[in-house]
């Protein structure tokens, strides 16, 4: 069978996708790519993901993901026995589901426009006010999940891929 292919770069996420293939024991190849940077891995990327974004997953018969929950849910499936997300018959799967869309949802995106302003604002606007209240809101974000979560995992005893999420962002 053929393997699935992980396209990421450092500092973009894929740190998340890569431990998840680890431990679900999937066969994968890893694809480092300058996302931001034009020629012909970022031509691939793009046509592979028109979005322009990692990670991107080439699973084995060709299809591809574009989401981190997505990839991790689709794992989950694929190999249940690394415990990447509760059963669905378990009472935790429904608390799994909502932090790991709020994750994905809420936080990460503040990651995205936080770190990098100018790329979101237009010429002349204060992009130091809106690192500022993303930021902030950022933080807030956090100590909300913090208060929702388990230990020594967020889902308490059970490890599950929000671990992941936590350890990357």
């Amino acid at each position: 069978m053929k393997p699935y292919e992980l396209i990421g770069s450092a500092g973009c996420g894929s740190a998340i996708v890569e431990m998840a293939l680890v431990l679900a024991n999937v066969p994968h190849t890893l694809t480092d790519v300058p996302y931001l940077k034009p020629g012909p891995e970022r031509d691939r990327l793009l046509r592979l993901n028109p979005l322009g974004q990692v990670p991107t997953l080439v699973l084995p018969d060709g299809e591809v993901m574009t989401e981190s929950a997505a990839m991790i849910l689709h794992l989950n499936d694929v190999a249940p026995q690394a415990g990447l997300a509760p059963p669905a018959d378990k009472p935790e799967r429904a608390r799994f589901l909502n932090l790991l869309i709020r994750l994905v949802g809420a936080i990460y995106p503040t990651f995205t426009y936080g770190d990098d302003p100018p790329q979101w604002t237009t010429a002349g606007a204060p992009a130091d006010l809106l690192r500022e209240r993303v930021h902030t809101r950022r933080a807030e974000l956090w100590q909300e999940l913090e208060r929702q979560a388990g230990a020594p995992h967020m889902l308490g005893r059970r490890f599950s891929a929000l671990d992941l999420y936590i350890t990357v962002m």
